[in-house]
């Protein structure tokens, strides 16, 4: 079987818990307006009519029979690597923003958070500035890094890095405790790869990425003024290597039941000896913790050795790198253009670099995401939106408890189990209750790079110093100007930010059957996640715990392995060789398949057993599945 490489793994690319880049790469982008803040309506009810291609058969080909026109009248703009619904929302969401930040201004005293919006914006557009300082802001960083004596220092710095820039071999977070929701508590993870995945220094066919990405290591570390950056580039990368072998994979990592480990910190240092937790703890800031949950438990002690086992110089030249790489889009153009060279252009394929003015409005929303929001939202996100949006979620939550109710193959103590999940269910839409505050994040004119580290170190305090304190149920993970969506199993909750909630995906003056087919489905996507292969470990109150009856979960996964497969059986059309990791992208490909089918079954209830109106010579059915 093969599937066409645009159309990528699944319907919708959406998250749980975590974003996803969540980009269809070919699906029905909105034509151009005359004002680019402006949200495009889709035909009278709608749908694009113009992009289809009726000269394909829908049972041929559904997708190039309702895109096709689309597809080949639509170039890929020089800036993206890929183009979609998603690409053509996010675009809208950067012009809106674009808008509003322009109308900031510094000396603002009454909205001093649009005032530390209008800082940090022109200061990252003062190219001027930025060139005159060049390698400065880098070279001040890179001090402590020189004047490292021991592991010790290395491994401090380490621990800075997650108030900062720079990076370490083990990650850390403060999160909602999977076992106990109630309150947050301190999680390690793998770290310290600069490809950021296993395969690509393990996987023979990623050769070609692992040596270029080498020169660029040499590139950086010579632009960073270090002593013999290509033979230091191959150190760095021979150790990395070492560290992706002790790595689990993608797969691996997403069993929620194997990356649950709680120890104390002193079973944690028995485990790793070769590393200096205590001091790397304290220098996060969370030296307070007398427990931690591992994630990749068995990846650590291999991890600790390497930091172990490496000379002293090669563990700094690493630390020199991983914090050029990470400041280089904040200082002057050759190192702008280093990095996109090969992060962007080489990697990604994306062949020209954003607007500048695109990547301030990224670094702003980065930084005081829900301060814009709170404009966004009063602009472009009326109420009305929101009572719509609160229907369509009850109408599909009615319909999944229907399918689970009628399940043949799950036992009754299951279903019950599973319905409670559902009704325990917390939906999210729009924008939070409460907004972030960002009172103590100091904000200096023109001090660019300064202001990205002193952000970055108002997010990890704000997250570490709730250690051990009760979870804010009511937080969001994403700001509203987000076009994505997202379901988190600790907190047993659906997230639907304003941005995705316009069309083509929502238009409350649309037919019933395009927002269910269009809406409904990313509704029922996240829904769905619940009782994924990894959302179903979670209880109606987001505990991670068994509640499944044993042959009801060995069902469950006889079904699994079956769906993995035919993903797997799947090729792309001009990349022989390639194809999808069933279990690795498991729970999108039930969320996708899921949400479809909670949403016909809705869509279905919300016309009353009356017969849907033909319009434009197509049924309801066959309008749900072009939305």
């Amino acid at each position: 079987m093969k599937m066409k490489f645009a159309l990528a793994t699944s319907l919708l690319a959406l998250c749980a818990v975590a974003p996803l880049a969540a980009q269809m790469q070919a699906t029905t982008p909105a034509p151009a307006t005359a004002d680019a803040t402006a949200a495009t309506h889709y035909g009278s009810w709608g749908f694009d009519l113009t992009g289809m291609d009726k000269s394909v058969k829908p049972g041929d080909d559904w997708f190039d029979f309702v895109n096709g026109t689309r597809v080949k009248n639509t170039q890929i703009p020089a800036d993206r690597s890929s183009y979609g619904a998603f690409a053509v929302l996010r675009d809208l969401s950067d012009a809106r923003l674009h808008k509003l930040i322009e109308g900031y201004q510094v000396g603002d005293s009454t909205h001093v958070d649009r005032a530390k919006v209008a800082m940090l914006y022109q200061g990252f557009m003062d190219t001027a500035a930025i060139e005159r300082a060049d390698a400065a802001p880098l070279m001040r960083r890179l001090a402590p890094i020189k004047a490292a004596a021991s592991k010790d220092a290395v491994a401090r710095l380490m621990g800075a890095s997650h108030g900062g820039f720079g990076a370490s071999f083990f990650g850390s977070g403060v999160n909602d405790d999977a076992k106990d929701p109630t309150v947050y508590a301190l999680s390690l993870r793998q770290s310290g790869l600069g490809l950021g995945d296993r395969d690509l220094y393990l996987d023979a066919k990623f050769k070609p990425q692992l040596e270029r990405y080498q020169q660029y290591v040499a590139q950086m570390l010579g632009m960073a003024g270090w002593a013999d950056p290509a033979g230091t580039a191959a150190k760095v990368v021979a150790m990395e290597t070492r560290i992706a072998q002790a790595h689990w994979t993608r797969a691996q990592s997403r069993d929620r039941d194997k990356t649950y480990n709680a120890m104390t910190t002193v079973q944690l240092q028995a485990l790793a000896p070769g590393f200096p937790w205590t001091t790397f703890l304290g220098a996060a800031g969370v030296g307070k913790a007398e427990r931690v949950i591992v994630s990749q438990n068995t990846a650590f002690p291999k991890i600790a050795e390497v930091f172990a086992s490496t000379d002293l110089d090669t563990l700094k030249a690493w630390e020199a790198f991983r914090t050029t790489d990470d400041i280089a889009p904040l200082l002057s153009k050759r190192f702008v253009d280093a990095q996109f060279d090969f992060r962007s252009k080489f990697l990604n394929g994306q062949p020209q670099q954003r607007d500048r003015w695109k990547r301030g409005v990224g670094m702003a929303e980065g930084s005081l995401g829900e301060a814009i929001g709170r404009d966004y939202v009063a602009l472009y996100f009326p109420p009305s939106s929101k009572a719509k949006m609160d229907e369509l979620v009850g109408n599909l939550r009615t319909a999944l408890g229907g399918r689970i109710r009628n399940l043949p193959w799950m036992g009754d103590a299951t279903k019950a189990q599973a319905l409670d999940k559902l009704a325990n269910f917390t939906v999210k839409i729009g924008y939070p209750e409460k907004w972030r505050d960002y009172s103590a994040l100091r904000i200096v004119p023109g001090d660019v790079v300064g202001n990205a580290e002193r952000a970055q170190r108002f997010e990890w305090d704000y997250r570490r110093t709730r250690l051990g304190g009760p979870v804010d149920k009511a937080e969001w993970g994403m700001t509203p100007q987000t076009v994505n969506a997202y379901y988190n199993s600790v907190k047993n909750e659906i997230v639907f930010p304003a941005a995705i909630l316009q069309p083509p995906f929502f238009d409350p003056d649309a037919d019933a059957a395009i927002n269910y087919g269009g809406i409904g489905g990313v509704i029922g996507h996240e829904i769905s996640h619940g009782f994924d292969d990894q959302g179903r470990k979670s209880d109606g109150h987001g505990v991670l715990r068994d509640w499944w009856a044993t042959d009801d979960a060995a069902k469950f996964e006889v079904q699994a392995v079956k769906y993995g497969a035919q993903y797997e059986a799947y090729s792309f059309d001009g990349l022989p060789g390639v194809h999808i990791n069933g279990r690795a992208s498991m729970g999108e490909n039930i969320g996708d398949l899921g949400g479809v089918l909670i949403a016909l079954d809705a869509y279905h209830a919300s016309i009353g057993g009356r017969p849907a109106p033909v319009i434009d010579g197509f049924s309801g059915d066959q309008r749900f599945f072009l939305g």
